[in-house]
């Protein structure tokens, strides 16, 4: 009998020959089937390294799937193979309905390897470019009977699902709506109507849960902004009273006109949405009065003398301070925008009956709000909570590079703070805000998060979402002076662009061939091995564009991505 060992060699080598030789016939199929896949996303003479740092992007978005599994009822009773558990004050007691078993994209596989809902919602924009069914579940799953709360809450975090987070879900449903549109021919109505049907519940959570003195101005807690107040916003006031939130209201106001595009989008097909429409019109007015006109006092959201929005804190006697830090709260009231062309007022009849019954019968709701009866370009019209004049007073500040405009993008906070901190005093102690461009010095929110001066990509992202969204009202008439004390002037189109460029400039190669990214580490910087190889990080220090928390949150600040496909568009559009 021949030996096991003996087999024909020839045999073997020809067989291994035959599967390395197809393996490398597939993987080179594959390869070619890739490079056609992201060009047909990426078209036009688009930059080799912009390539690569998009793909970069999606890769990392790609590998954040995990599969995530928690029952809350089960963790809590504990392994029935065990000994119960006995633990003081229960994580999620209230959120036993809750039965999570899905692939969901984390914010970071490593280091946050659990969902976080606005997180999410602008991790699936890039994801909508490559796999629009994969982000349509992610939007989808979240308003399912075993995530959403019987009373309308949407789960934050594994940690606290019942944190309040900024409500931006609607905004990425109708993102990712558009963008497979757009892209692949035709949108998905039935996951549009889906998730709309359920946001109308997490919306009337808001409005029961967080409107503290029933005047549409909100109280949302820390807000996703983690430590950018003079407090921890998520906590009870050291002096007591509370704090009606200038980002937490526009957040709202957002929400409204994002409910009021889907409806109409579905009233397309069903006119039952024109009503719905309507009711989001005229909750979307009381938001925006609210902001500028609130109560009898001359304490508002708004501040004549400094042209800005800031929170405004109630004290227990009834006083009202405004709490004057220059921060990305008060940006965040550009974001509540949206153009309404007037083809949808022709397609439209009930709504346009009740849009104008409000234009001539509330007069008054139109004082501070953008404009309802003026047309801009093509005859559209304009809601918003900022008008063209505050617009202009808003963008001063954001545009300075001595306050918010960096190199890299719009700092969270006014480099203006880091001379001239923002203190206040109770209880005999110091609260301070001052600029801190990458790593916090505060203990709040275990230190870890920084909203004091880095950019972040997910307001960056709706900051130029917002301006492109004034310049279809507003057109090329208006400009504004870029960057603030140069003397040009700009449209709001061109510095949404040039925005845009700041931030993916983060992660390109500059003329000296480095990475603002990589910072100061001249392995990543020099090394031929991996000065291309790139982490997506959590924030990007404020002065130098440095990669800041933690290094692989690839989730929103993947949206590099999406902002190097609407570099490239913009370029396209300009030079034809």
């Amino acid at each position: 009998m021949r030996p096991y060992n003996s087999a024909p060699r020839t045999l073997r080598r020809s067989t291994i020959t035959y599967y390395r030789d197809s393996a490398t016939l597939t993987i080179q199929q594959r390869s070619q089937d890739a490079e056609a896949f992201y060009d047909h996303l990426l078209p036009g003479q688009c930059d080799t390294d912009a390539r690569n740092v998009q793909r970069q992007a999606f890769a990392g978005l790609l590998w954040t799937k995990q599969y995530y599994h928690y029952v809350v009822e089960d963790w809590l009773r504990g392994d029935p193979a065990q000994p119960p558990p006995h633990r003081h004050n229960p994580r999620n007691l209230e959120w036993l309905h809750l039965f999570n078993d899905d692939i969901i994209s984390m914010p970071d596989k490593w280091e946050f390897p659990w969902y976080a809902a606005w997180d999410l919602a602008f991790h699936v924009v890039p994801l909508a470019l490559i796999d629009p069914d994969f982000a349509k579940r992610q939007m989808d799953r979240l308003t399912r009977e075993w995530y959403l709360h019987p009373n309308g809450q949407m789960p934050a975090y594994e940690w606290h699902f019942s944190d309040v987070n900024p409500p931006v879900h609607a905004w990425g449903t109708w993102q990712v709506y558009q963008i497979e549109k757009a892209i692949y021919g035709q949108g998905d109505r039935l996951f549009l109507e889906r998730v709309f049907q359920k946001l109308l519940l997490n919306f009337t959570w808001w409005v029961n849960r967080k409107d503290n003195n029933g005047n549409n101005v909100f109280q949302g807690g820390f807000l996703g902004l983690d430590n950018i107040g003079i407090f921890d916003r998520s906590s009870d006031l050291p002096m007591g009273g509370y704090l009606e939130q200038s980002d937490g209201t526009s957040w709202m106001g957002m929400y409204c006109l994002n409910m009021l595009e889907m409806a109409l989008e579905l009233a397309a097909d069903n006119p039952a949405y024109e009503d719905i429409a309507s009711k989001f019109f005229e909750h979307f007015l009381y938001i925006a009065d609210a902001m500028n006109h609130l109560g009898d006092t001359d304490i508002h959201l708004w501040d004549e003398a400094d042209e800005f929005f800031y929170d405004v804190l109630h004290t227990p006697t009834g006083e009202r301070h405004h709490m004057k830090v220059r921060s990305m709260v008060g940006l965040i009231p550009l974001f509540a925008t949206v153009v309404l062309s007037a083809s949808t007022f022709e397609r439209f009849p009930n709504f346009t009956r009740r849009f104008n019954w409000f234009v001539e019968n509330r007069p008054r709701l139109q004082e501070n709000i953008a404009s309802l009866t003026d047309k801009g370009m093509n005859s559209c019209a304009l809601l918003a909570i900022v008008n063209p004049e505050r617009l202009r007073c808003i963008l001063q500040k954001m545009l300075d590079t001595d306050e918010f405009l960096s190199d890299y993008g719009v700092r969270s906070l006014s480099q203006v703070h880091a001379e001239q901190p923002y203190t206040f005093h109770v209880n005999g102690e110091t609260h301070k805000v001052h600029y801190e461009p990458a790593e916090s010095t505060s203990g709040m929110f275990g230190g870890n998060s920084n909203w004091r001066g880095p950019v972040w990509f997910p307001v960056n992202y709706l900051l130029i979402d917002s301006l492109r969204m004034f310049h279809r009202f507003l057109g090329d008439e208006f400009t504004v002076e870029y960057p603030t004390g140069t003397g040009q002037n700009c449209t709001l189109t061109q510095v949404a662009d040039d925005l845009c460029q700041r931030l993916t400039n983060i992660f390109l190669r500059n003329e000296a061939g480095t990475r603002a990214v990589h910072g100061g580490h001249p392995h990543f910087q020099g090394d031929p091995h991996w000065q291309d190889l790139l982490l997506f990080y959590e924030y990007f220090n404020g002065d130098n564009g440095a990669g800041v928390g933690a290094n692989h949150q690839t989730g929103w600040t993947g949206l590099v991505a999406t902002l190097i496909r609407e570099g490239v568009l913009a370029a396209r559009s300009q030079s034809s």
